[in-house]
């Protein structure tokens, strides 16, 4: 019997959502990464504007690396 691992999830950075790349609506890259969306509208909104829904580090103003879990 084969095994297999549960879809990995991720969160719309737009809205929080919970996504996996299997129920996601649709996706973009920034920064040679992937981002999974709930909606058209959220990927609309965050290309728009990236900076202002990726998380930046308080302390220093770098930016962190989003929650995916």
């Amino acid at each position: 019997m084969k095994h297999t691992e549960p879809e990995r999830d991720f969160k719309d950075p737009v809205c929080g959502m919970r996504v996996s790349r299997l129920t996601a609506v649709a996706e973009a890259e920034h920064e040679r990464r992937l981002y999974y969306f709930c909606a058209r509208e959220c990927r609309d909104a965050f290309l728009a504007d990236p900076a202002k829904y990726l998380p930046r580090h308080r302390q220093h103003g770098v930016r962190a690396q989003p929650d995916e879990r």
